[in-house]
């Protein structure tokens, strides 16, 4: 096992920089830079400009002091060749040094820290609600094969997973936001503007109020995939050959259910827990997040791209990166506690 480990940690460095790579080349070529956009900024004309065709200079550049131009770009890094901000890149990320933000002034770090406490709100809520209603409706669904309640909850589920998050959160805004019928919920944020001066209970029930319609929007879609992968793992399990066996020495239903079957069925639910935890932490549904006014992470990525702000770009990709490497190695080990029988040499062959 030890080796195995050693192995996967070793084969996620060039992942790694592989990706970090392959971005940082790619970013090269995008016009519209942090210079360029500094430039408009200081030209009072905002946006990003346009990019002219042939290769000529970028408009956000025309009519400003080639010394200034000289300035901003020492200020951001540019004035050192590509390849040497590319290895200062890699020093500072092997240092867990994800950079400064060009527009926030703030640390990369910092900025996803304030950002996490909306992604974690919607993740995790998201996540809970998902495995504790999609695992027992699955296994109910596959008790009941081919039954009235079977067909009417796989219409429900699919309907659901048919209709986008934020269509829906438009549909909810305008049903129960005040959009056009009730305002029984807030239209955004996740507290009131007198969160401070509510008590302890009014704060958790002020949150609560505020996380229904984003999460509903959130999970809805979430429910089939689960539920479908529960109903399909356990009508696998059922229909083989242990299971006759156990039923044919007169083991009650129940105790084959849960004693025989639950186990098995589980394996590629708890394979993929891991990395649906951790993942809950640093999702963030960019569409639902600015529909309801959430400022989190998937709002953060979007306006760094906007922005050009590379910083943010490379450092929250390499983060992510490495949290979804890790959580894959995770979701190995797990294989293997939930079924001893798998070895760790076999796992990717």
């Amino acid at each position: 096992m030890l080796a195995y480990l050693l192995k996967r940690i070793l084969l996620m460095i060039p992942t790694l920089i592989g990706v970090i790579t392959l971005t940082f080349v790619v970013i090269q070529f995008v016009p519209g830079g942090p210079v360029e956009q500094m430039m408009m900024e200081l030209k009072g004309r905002g946006g990003a400009g346009e990019a002219s065709g042939g290769g000529a200079e970028y408009r956000g550049r025309r009519g400003v002091d080639p010394e200034k131009i000289k300035e901003i770009q020492a200020l951001y890094g540019f004035d050192k060749p590509p390849l040497e901000r590319y290895f200062l890149m890699l020093k500072r990320f092997a240092q867990f040094d994800l950079g400064q933000s060009y527009f926030q002034h703030r640390s990369v770090w910092e900025l996803v820290k304030s950002k996490l406490p909306v992604s974690v709100s919607l993740g995790l809520w998201t996540f809970f609600l998902t495995y504790l209603i999609s695992v027992p409706l699955g296994i109910s669904k596959a008790i009941r094969a081919g039954s009235r309640f079977d067909v009417v909850t796989s219409i429900i589920v699919l309907v659901g997973y048919a209709i986008p998050g934020f269509v829906l959160g438009v549909l909810l805004l305008v049903l129960f936001g005040g959009g056009t019928f009730v305002q029984w919920f807030p239209l955004r944020g996740l507290t009131s503007d007198n969160w401070e001066q509510l008590s302890l209970m009014g704060k958790v029930m002020d949150y609560l109020w505020h996380l229904v319609l984003p999460i509903t929007a959130s999970v809805v879609g979430s429910f089939a995939v689960v539920t479908m992968l529960t109903k399909n793992a356990f009508l696998e399990e059922i229909r083989k050959q242990y299971v006759l066996t156990a039923r044919a020495k007169g083991l009650g239903e129940r105790r084959v259910l849960w004693k025989h079957v639950f186990r098995n069925a589980l394996i590629p639910l708890v394979t993929g827990f891991p990395a649906a935890f951790i993942g809950a932490f640093f999702t963030g549904s960019l569409l639902i997040e600015t529909l309801f006014s959430l400022d989190g992470l998937g709002l953060l990525s979007y306006e760094a791209v906007l922005r050009r702000d590379y910083p943010v770009v490379l450092g929250t990709l390499y983060l992510f990166t490495l949290i979804g490497l890790v959580t894959r190695l995770i979701s190995d080990v797990c294989y293997v506690l939930v079924d001893p029988r798998i070895h760790f040499e076999g796992l990717h062959r």
